[in-house]
């Protein structure tokens, strides 16, 4: 590229003439980048899908790296039969729990069938005796909620089929989940290696940076999960005694358990309610106001014994995140990835945390609020150099105090 600069005189006002010559070679240049830039956009629109299938396998491969480094050292196993016995012991823990939900959704089929007209008829009258106000019946007799008790319970006996049906019908879902078990298993038994040859591609000064972020990924992720599903067994275990001895059938206070302890640990902010919520107006409708509040009382004081106890005690060396910024990376992550985006959300977003605390730099804070001091705020801004002469002054103040 070439410039040609002259000046040209029109009458008294001298004027200033710019040429630019581009070559071919720049030319082609920019031709080539933008080509490549669009083979590149549509090369990741293409393998979108596979990228987010490895992105979560890698996310996966470093929640199991915690346990699989505890059985090697432990057991003296290989890695890869580590993760294998991991991957049985999940296959059995998942037939288990549907084993044991099915026969629970029948009998809250049947439940809701034998009483449904009963608690719709208990609900108008209490709010007639309550608001002082008609409510129309709207003609849900016994015939309707037994239709309704029959869906569930149709449903639920019908599960294991849909299941069976989903799966024969659904091949790409089987291939996904495949694939996504496979690179998991790759990545988390072949991890040393791996690690390796990606700290080979880059500088040291790099490495030390991308080494420390690779650490802090495994001990958040898999913090995370393990600290939360001791959590969870703990909450589950005490929702289900609870149910238990307010006289709740075994097998439907199991799956509300479940569903208690898993949503009130792994779903941030409103899943504690939500976990609570379902247990107490089912243990309600069937077992009465008491009963209800005898598991309300326990969900109360469970959460504040985890608050102030169990929490701190188990998650003391795993992820530490702000309320907020959980609420809203959950958001975020559903946003973008639905469900699977919301329950990875936060362990990614303790991650960018930890790395920006650390690597971030930090100042000297040398601004004193005025709102601190219960004054009011000044409605100016400051002067030039106005915080320098307050440090200052806070200097004098400070030596002049010690002199004396």
């Amino acid at each position: 590229m070439t410039d040609d600069m002259r000046e040209e005189s029109t009458g008294s006002t001298p004027r200033t003439v710019t040429r630019i010559e581009i070559s071919s070679r720049s030319i082609w240049q920019v031709i080539g980048a933008i080509v490549l830039t669009s083979i590149g956009i549509w090369a990741v629109r293409e393998a979108g899908h596979l990228l987010g299938m490895l992105a979560l396998s890698f996310f996966f491969s470093l929640a199991l790296q915690p346990l699989v480094i505890r059985l090697v050292h432990r057991f003296g196993w290989k890695r890869g039969a580590a993760v294998g016995v991991i991957y049985l012991g999940l296959i059995i823990g998942l037939i288990l729990l549907v084993a044991l939900i099915i026969p629970a959704m029948v009998k809250l089929g049947e439940a809701i069938g034998a009483h449904a007209d009963e608690w719709v008829q208990s609900g108008i009258q209490w709010i007639q005796d309550t608001f002082d106000v008609t409510v129309p019946d709207g003609g849900f007799d016994q015939s309707m909620a037994a239709q309704v008790g029959a869906g569930v319970t149709d449903w639920a006996t019908g599960a294991v089929g849909n299941v069976v049906d989903l799966a024969t019908s659904g091949i790409g879902f089987l291939f996904d989940l495949a694939t996504i078990a496979m690179f998991t298993f790759y990545f988390t038994a072949d991890a040393p290696r791996f690690q390796r040859t990606v700290l080979s591609l880059v500088a040291p000064d790099v490495q030390e940076k991308l080494g420390w972020t690779w650490d802090q990924a495994v001990v958040q992720t898999g913090g995370y999960f393990y600290s939360r599903s001791i959590l969870m067994v703990i909450n589950g275990s005490g929702f289900f005694l609870t149910m238990l001895i307010v006289g709740l059938d075994p097998g439907l206070a199991l799956a509300l358990a479940i569903f208690a302890g898993f949503v009130s640990e792994f779903i941030p902010a409103v899943g504690t309610y939500i976990g609570a919520i379902v247990p107490i107006a089912i243990t309600l409708a069937l077992q009465g106001v008491v009963a209800a509040l005898v598991v309300l009382g326990y969900a109360l004081v469970y959460q504040q014994i985890e608050n102030y106890y169990l929490s701190p005690k188990i998650s003391s060396n795993t992820m530490a995140l702000n309320g907020a910024v959980a609420f809203g990376a959950a958001l975020f992550g559903g946003a973008v990835a639905g469900p699977m985006g919301a329950f990875v959300a936060l362990p990614v977003a303790a991650l960018i945390t930890s790395f920006v605390s650390n690597y971030a730099r930090h100042n000297e804070v040398v601004y004193t609020f005025d709102y601190d001091n219960h004054s009011e705020a000044p409605m100016t801004p400051p002067k030039p150099h106005r915080l320098a002469r307050k440090k200052r002054a806070a200097e004098a103040t400070d030596s002049g105090a010690a002199t004396g």
